[in-house]
């Protein structure tokens, strides 16, 4: 059997398992609450394994191995920035934003943060705003990366792969929402985490251990390469070192991960889901940047730095089970996908209206899966990018507009409505307007100066602590 077919055998039946589960899901799935959020009975296994693929996919995948590929020692404060994200979230924000979501009967994390004041229409339609426009990109980063790799395994166009790749996303998102995502999410996050290991303990054998991967990097990656701060001094290399480590700052402000922690259903799930939760970007990360450091010594002439896993599949192992691996992390990379385009969808209809009634907000619910999905698509077929830089900026507009105000209200405070809807507009905005403009050492205005200005308006516009949130801990 050769190696088209065996990918696309073990693509099929991986997407009718996929196709299954929405069907399964869907029996679930009776109202907004069930569609968006799971009935909040999520557990550890499923809310750990789920938000951490939801956060990663194609980024963590390719993005990470092609930067370290790419980069060189510098892509390594990748890691204890995206890890500390994690961490940040399981030990401190997870027990606490679920018990402010019960409390607050809050189903989506617009809903939390825009309380219940003059001020609440507004922030929401801000916040919505803000969620399907980086979403939008961020998504079309998916469909662009399974697309490509799609093409470059059958031949076929890239238009034709996104578009396949899109519709099968689309049917079982539609069918289940929430159970459907969460449970397919498991599934390709285990599967990403197998890879994750297989792949750079086998680059590292190829290149003859730990020892021989240092010595052999002195000879492939110039001098710059070999600076924790790339090609920067001084003031620069501070910025650059702080840039890269900011990314992290965006991990608390993902609505599509931080759901999963206001889904989890009681405290043990939470107790047992941050090891899982803390254990999985360790595996994920470490392991692409040793695959991506491998790399480079294995290929020091790849012409695309983003393809260098395949490659490695490639070279490394016997066409089958190269196939077998190329298929898992082809499914595995459309994880990100399906959550986002849930939390689009309920940004359009759950927080947007919540006049219709169960049937109808229900129906709205998936034709708004329906319209972000279309939107997506167009931008990836028409305006593409790379995934490393598209996926970053998006991850870094949606964080600085959430995190620093949610960070603010899990300490025990509310905060006055004009200051949250300040503190989510200038995260927001100044994330997009640095983009724009001419790139600084590690991106550090973009990643980090509108999270810094966006909580300090959060903490000045601080009320009394609200005393019902402190056993959150």
């Amino acid at each position: 059997m050769s190696r088209e077919s065996v990918i696309l055998v073990t693509l099929v039946a991986y997407k009718l398992i996929l196709i299954g589960i929405g069907f399964w899901a869907s029996r679930r799935t009776q109202t907004t609450e069930d569609f968006f959020i799971g009935g909040k009975t999520l557990g550890p296994w499923v809310a750990a394994v789920s938000s951490s693929a939801s956060a990663s996919s194609a980024w963590s995948l390719l993005g990470v191995s092609g930067a370290a590929c790419a980069m060189g020692l510098s892509s390594l404060l990748l890691f204890p920035a995206v890890v500390g994200g994690y961490v940040f979230n399981w030990l401190w924000l997870a027990p606490r934003i679920r018990n402010r979501g019960n409390k607050s009967g809050a189903v989506t994390l617009t809903e939390l943060l825009a309380g219940k004041d003059n001020w609440t229409r507004l922030i929401v339609f801000i916040c919505s705003f803000a969620i399907v426009f980086s979403f939008a990109f961020y998504i079309a980063a998916q469909f662009q990366a399974a697309g490509s790799t799609f093409s470059s395994s059958f031949g076929i166009s890239v238009e034709n792969a996104i578009i396949t790749g899109t519709a099968i996303i689309l049917i079982y998102t539609l069918l289940g929402g929430f159970w459907a995502v969460s449970v397919t999410d498991t599934i390709q996050g285990m599967l990403m985490a197998v890879v994750a290991i297989v792949l750079p303990a086998a680059a590292l054998y190829e290149v003859g251990g730990p020892a021989e991967l240092v010595e052999s990097m002195t000879q492939v990656f110039d001098q710059d390469q070999l600076s924790i701060s790339s090609s920067f001094f001084g003031y620069s290399a501070v910025a650059f070192v702080i840039g890269l480590l900011g990314v992290g700052l965006g991990n608390p402000g993902q609505p599509h991960v931080v759901n999963r922690f206001m889904a989890i259903k009681d405290e043990r799930s939470m107790r047992i889901g941050k090891y899982i939760g803390i254990a999985w970007p360790v595996i994920v990360y470490g392991g692409m940047l040793i695959l991506g450091l491998c790399a480079r010594v294995l290929m020091p002439s790849s012409e695309d730095n983003e393809k260098v896993l395949f490659e490695v599949t490639n070279r490394l192992f016997h066409p089958i089970v190269a196939g077998v691996i190329i298929a898992a992390v082809l499914s595995a990379i459309m994880s990100t996908a399906d959550s986002q385009l849930l939390v689009s969808a309920s940004s359009l209809s759950y927080d947007l209206n919540k006049t219709l009634s169960q049937k109808k907000s229900l129906l709205f619910s998936r034709f708004s899966v329906f319209v972000m999905c279309s939107i997506s698509l167009l931008i990836a077929l028409y305006a593409p990018q790379a995934i490393f830089s598209r996926v970053l900026f998006a991850w870094a507009a949606i964080g600085s507009a959430f995190a620093p105000l949610l960070i603010v209200m899990l300490m025990g405070y509310n905060v006055n409505g004009p200051y949250r809807f300040a503190a989510i507009l200038s995260g927001f905005t100044l994330t997009v307007i640095f983009n724009w403009l001419e790139n600084t050492p590690g991106d550090v205005l973009e990643r980090v100066v509108p999270f810094v200005l966006a909580f300090a308006i959060a903490w000045i516009g601080r009320k009394q602590p609200d005393l019902t949130t402190q056993d959150s801990r």
